[in-house]
């Protein structure tokens, strides 16, 4: 698990296509997992569409579906095969038990019977109680259109405290990879928590699935950091702003981790909708430095470099160095045009320029965005608009954690620290 980390949280390979006319998706995707298992890569590679070919030929599928059992110890049985179906495509879900843990893969079939989208992510954990019946607030599904034409959208949950509006409103914005609306990781859901916390003290809260979770046949090829979370954001923010019930001139973005740093862009592409932002374990460096310094920690926790472990930091220090001069390269499934133009986000400045009064929150225990990144927030915005709040104990999902800081404390069940959630309430009220 040392090699996993969270800045990439699961493999991503993506490609585009069409709608489709029905056929047995189970066979299909247990099909393609058969054949990967028996290292059959070519044939795997004869089910893709022609854009998923391109994008994830069979050496890389190889490599990727290798590195699986190295990460998660030796493959065990698989659960039982989900169907879906979203916009024209099949969508499977199956569960895929590892020695030292649990991931699934999510399939995706257009309507050629050919794999446009294949994604192995940790598995989801059972689906959260819903709130309770005498509850201040109730959960109600929502939708957030996305796209030039607005045809296509993504799920999402509207937490909306009960009684007469119209409420201030939270847009929460996801850290980087796949992630779903409650940006699960392991048995912990931090935007649930956040949401249900802030709808208990009178402020809604809408959490969406990230594109790249429910939607990974949406790209393909080169896309931008704007493809992956800006505008969505944005569609966010505007469908909250119509809502009835919502006060559209108290509209905030959360934004954690990579969200967070994406921030003020998110605020200058919204307009002026935005009453504030709120930014919580947000990083301020070059996001590759960060992403070598990450492994290094992690390789590094039992307090020995193997040879082995120093042949995967080379490796990650050279394709780094790649992609930061080659577009057409990729690192952890994501071209090089991405990378560099997430190396070119000034986070501070694009906070600063949004004129937004700012709440930033920062845990401790962050192995991932350390005190480092703090300081630089601390010292590029001075002002009375901005407010600082750092708690000694919560690590990066901003709950309590003890220990030496490591991946396998996102396996333990907790919650988001109750006195952050007071802060954010208190803060938003005050605007």
């Amino acid at each position: 698990m040392k090699r996993l980390n969270r800045w990439i949280s699961a493999v991503l390979l993506m490609a585009s296509a069409s709608t489709f006319a029905a056929e047995a998706p189970s066979a299909l995707a247990t099909r393609l997992l058969d054949q990967l298992d028996a290292a059959q890569y070519s044939a795997a590679e004869a089910m893709f569409s022609a854009e998923m070919k391109a994008a994830v030929p069979a050496d890389k599928l190889k490599a990727v579906w290798e590195s699986l059992p190295a990460q998660m110890g030796a493959a065990g049985k698989r659960g039982d095969a989900q169907i879906s179906e979203a916009d024209g495509y099949r969508i499977v879900v199956i569960p895929l038990d590892y020695a030292n843990g649990h991931l699934q893969a999510r399939i995706v079939l257009d309507k050629d019977d050919k794999v446009a989208g294949f994604l192995v992510q940790p598995a989801a954990p059972p689906a959260a109680a819903a709130p309770a019946a005498d509850a201040s607030f109730i959960e109600q599904p929502f939708s957030v259109p996305i796209g030039a034409d607005g045809k296509n959208s993504l799920p999402a949950t509207l937490a909306l405290p009960k009684g007469k509006g119209p409420f201030p409103a939270v847009v929460l914005v996801h850290g980087s990879g796949p992630q779903d609306r409650d940006e699960t990781t392991g048995p912990n859901r931090p935007f649930l928590d956040i949401a249900r916390g802030l709808a208990a003290q009178g402020i809604a809260v809408l959490r969406y699935e990230k594109r790249t979770h429910a939607r990974p046949q949406d790209f393909t090829g080169a896309f931008s950091i704007d493809d992956e979370t800006t505008d969505d954001a944005v569609s966010a923010v505007t469908a909250l702003a119509n809502t009835t019930g919502i006060d559209p001139k108290h509209l905030y973005v959360l934004g954690h981790s990579q969200g967070g740093m994406l921030a003020g862009r998110i605020a200058k592409a919204s307009g002026d909708k935005l009453a504030g932002l709120i930014l919580l374990a947000a990083p301020v460096r070059p996001i590759l430095d960060i992403l070598a310094e990450q492994n290094r920690y992690l390789v590094n926790l039992d307090g020995n470099i193997s040879a082995e472990e120093q042949t995967h930091l080379d490796a990650l220090d050279a394709a780094i160095a790649t992609v930061r001069r080659d577009p057409t390269a990729t690192l952890m499934n994501l071209p090089g045009s991405f990378w560099q133009q997430l190396e070119q986000v000034d986070p501070v400045a694009d906070v600063r320029n949004s004129g937004l009064p700012v709440l930033l929150l920062q845990g401790g225990r962050d192995f991932q965005v350390v005190d480092a990144e703090w300081q630089l927030w601390k010292k590029g915005l001075q002002g009375e608009r901005y407010r600082f709040h750092h708690y000694p104990a919560l690590n990066h999902l901003g709950i309590t954690s003890n220990g030496k800081g490591g991946m396998a404390e996102y396996e333990q069940a907790g919650h988001v620290d109750a006195a952050l959630i007071n802060d954010i309430a208190s803060w938003i009220k005050a605007q």
